[in-house]
C-alpha cells in the first residue's frame, strides 16, 4: 500500500535509549527506498488513470506515426497538446523544450520523439510533486475548498480512509452547512472509511451543525481536535464559484476563525478541481490561491472524459503543489500525485 502522506520523522532516540521493537518502529513510517516496480495496488490505478486519458493519449500518439521530424510534426502536436487543454504558455514551452531535447540527443526517428516529449512532461511537472507532511502540528488543520460538483466531499472521504489506514486519527468539520444532504454525504464517507478492513476499527468522527454557520462549525471542529489530541482536522467548505465574491469571503472568514482556534493554523488548504473543467481549472487555482493562498490541489475525475493537460498549464503558470488525482468513485480511487507516471499516463 502506498502511503498518501509522509508523517514528520521523529527526533532520533538517545544513544542511551533501547532499540524500539520492530512494531512501534514501523509506526515511524520513514520513507521506504523506491521499489523497482509498483505495487500491484498502484498498478492497478495507473491502468486507471491511463484509461482515463486514452483519448488525449491517442490524439498525441497519432503526431509521431510519419516518417520524419519537420515543421509539420510540430505544428500537429501543437495542436494536439492545445486540445488536449495543455494551454499557449505549457504549449509554447513544451514544444521549444522538446526541440532542444532532439537536437541534442540528435534523434531522427519520430517515433522517438513521444519519448522525449514524456521527459519534457515529467520535468515540467516535476516541481508540482510533493508530499502531504502530517505530524509537524497536533492536529494538521487542512481547509478543503472546491466549486460545486468538482468532488470534493467525496476527496475528502477518501483521503480521511487513507490517512485513518495509516494511523492518523481524523475529526471532520461538516462547515458546507448549507448544501442539502451535505453534511449526510460526508457521514457516508465517513462511515465507507472506518468500514474499511485495514482500519481496524480506527474511528472517524464528525463535528457538525445544521444550519450553523460554517465559520463556527470550523472553531469548534479545530478545538474539539486539539481537546481530543487528533492527528488530523479535515474542514469541508461550502463550494462556490470564485466569481461568488461574497461566498469567497466567506471561505476567508473561516480561514481567519480557524487561526483563531489555532495560531499556526490551517496547516493545509487545498483546493479539489474537476479534470475535465479544462482551463477554467486553471482559472479556479489562481481565483481560489489569491483568496486563500493555497498549499496543494487534489485533481478529480481523471477518469472519464478529462483531457489531462491542464495540469501542465497549472505547472507552467501557476505552480501550486498537486497532492493527490483521483480516478473514480471508490475509496481507493485517490492516489499520490507522481510526475513522471502522469507523463507517461498522458502519452499513453
Amino acid at each position: 500500500m502506498f502511503s498518501f502522506f509522509r508523517k514528520k520523522p521523529p527526533a532520533p532516540p538517545h544513544p542511551s535509549e533501547t532499540a524500539a521493537p520492530a512494531a512501534v518502529a514501523a509506526l515511524t513510517n520513514h520513507p521506504a527506498p523506491p521499489a523497482a516496480a509498483p505495487a500491484p495496488e498502484r498498478k492497478g490505478w495507473l491502468d486507471k488513470l491511463k484509461t482515463g486519458l486514452r483519448k488525449t493519449g491517442s490524439s498525441i500518439a497519432t503526431v509521431f506515426t510519419g516518417t520524419q521530424i519537420d515543421d509539420v510534426l510540430y505544428e500537429e502536436l501543437e495542436t494536439a497538446l492545445l486540445m488536449a487543454d495543455t494551454g499557449v504558455k505549457a504549449t509554447e514551452h513544451l514544444l521549444a523544450d522538446l526541440k532542444r531535447r532532439v537536437k541534442e540527443s540528435k534523434t531522427t526517428d519520430p517515433a522517438a520523439v513521444k519519448n522525449l516529449l514524456a521527459e519534457a512532461i515529467t520535468d515540467l511537472l516535476a516541481p508540482l510533486q510533493k508530499p502531504l507532511v502530517i505530524g509537524e502540528h497536533k492536529p494538521t488543520v487542512i481547509m478543503v475548498a472546491g466549486v460545486n460538483g468538482a468532488g470534493k466531499t467525496t476527496s475528502i472521504g477518501k483521503l480521511t480512509r487513507h490517512l485513518a489506514n495509516d494511523g492518523a486519527t481524523v475529526l471532520l468539520a461538516a462547515a458546507d452547512t448549507f448544501r442539502a444532504a451535505a453534511r449526510e454525504q460526508l457521514a457516508v464517507w465517513a462511515t465507507r472509511a472506518e468500514a474499511s478492513p485495514d482500519l481496524a476499527g480506527n474511528t472517524v468522527e464528525i463535528i457538525t451543525q445544521e444550519g450553523g454557520d460554517p465559520a463556527a462549525v470550523s472553531f469548534d471542529a479545530v478545538s474539539a481536535g486539539k481537546a481530543r489530541g487528533k492527528d488530523v482536522v479535515l474542514v469541508d467548505t461550502a463550494g462556490r464559484l470564485p466569481t461568488q465574491l461574497h461566498l469567497m469571503e466567506e471561505l476567508k472568514k473561516i480561514k481567519r476563525v480557524v487561526q483563531k482556534a489555532d495560531a499556526s493554523g490551517p496547516h493545509e488548504v487545498l483546493l479539489v478541481i474537476d479534470g475535465n473543467t479544462g482551463q477554467n481549472a486553471l482559472t479556479q487555482v489562481k481565483a481560489f490561491d489569491e483568496a486563500l493562498g493555497l498549499t496543494g490541489l487534489i485533481i478529480t475525475k481523471l477518469d472519464g472524459t478529462a483531457k489531462g493537460g491542464v495540469i501542465c498549464a497549472i505547472a507552467r503558470e501557476k505552480p501550486v503543489p498537486i497532492y493527490f488525482i483521483g480516478v473514480g468513485e471508490k475509496l481507493e480511487d485517490l492516489e499520490t500525485f507522481d510526475a513522471k507516471e502522469f507523463a507517461q499516463a498522458l502519452l499513453n
